[in-house]
């Protein structure tokens, strides 16, 4: 495999050891809601995760299978978000994200985050070949469907509310409110559960940068002075770890637009 390009920011307070990780583990996973790991393999690929080695925590977690796809799956999907250069490359990984999440699920249909890698690597796809091209595939109502499931299964999944909340934004913004019915998208619920997702994780940078976002997708630019708040509290956040590092970088970006 190609050597991925490198977590840009030096932070040594992103690394943890074995017994850092499980101090930190409830902070560390607000959003994601995954259960501390029972195998030291798959413990020590989160640290790399965490610390913004994605290559190493993907290879990792393959590695030692089981629990450690999931750190794949979330090390390949914010690499391929964030640092992927290439737009070809960026689609293949999230291909392949979307293929292993399906075969866990398959094999547990109970692991919320494999329904949530699943949606994630499917609708970041959708957003890399266009949204239209995406919800004529069909790809709409599994992203909407993996993610309902994620949060039926963890009904705490801060991340699971924010990507459906963007789901329902995002069609609506693409093709309309009467069209965006037909895919089960709603301007109301949408905005509830980016509401949510605050209450979950009060602290998500990448939930306010959603929010915000679909604030303006839903209700144009009445909204902006509050999507511009949103964007100024989401770069002042303080990341625990590297992936929370780029959501912050990105709101950054986002108000100097």
């Amino acid at each position: 495999m190609a050597k991925w390009t490198a977590f840009p920011y030096d932070d040594t307070s992103y690394a943890h050891d074995a017994a850092g990780l499980k101090k930190h583990w409830a902070r560390l996973h607000i959003g994601d809601a995954e259960p501390l790991p029972k195998e030291a393999a798959v413990l020590t690929a989160w640290g790399h995760f965490h610390a913004g080695e994605f290559q190493k925590a993907h290879d990792a977690g393959l590695k030692a299978g089981g629990a450690g796809i999931t750190v794949a799956n979330k090390a390949q999907s914010i690499y391929a978000t964030y640092l992927e250069k290439s737009e070809k490359i960026r689609l293949a990984m999230f291909q392949e994200v979307a293929a292993r999440a399906e075969a866990q699920i398959a094999e547990d249909a109970k692991n919320p985050n494999a329904h949530y890698w699943l949606a994630y690597a499917l609708g970041r796809y959708g957003q890399g070949i266009s949204v239209a091209k995406a919800l004529a595939q069909g790809l709409g109502s599994q992203v909407k469907n993996a993610l309902e499931t994620t949060i039926k299964l963890a009904p705490k999944h801060a991340d699971a509310h924010i990507a459906l909340g963007a789901f329902h934004a995002e069609v609506i913004d693409k093709v309309g409110k009467l069209l965006g019915r037909t895919q089960g998208a709603d301007a109301a619920t949408g905005l509830k559960l980016f509401q949510q997702a605050l209450k979950l994780n009060p602290g998500s940078a990448i939930g306010m940068v959603e929010y915000a976002n679909g604030l303006v997708m839903l209700e144009g630019d009445k909204r902006m002075k509050e999507a511009e708040k949103l964007y100024a509290q989401a770069a002042a956040c303080t990341a625990a770890d590297a992936m929370e590092r780029l959501d912050i970088e990105m709101a950054k970006a986002e108000l100097e637009d």
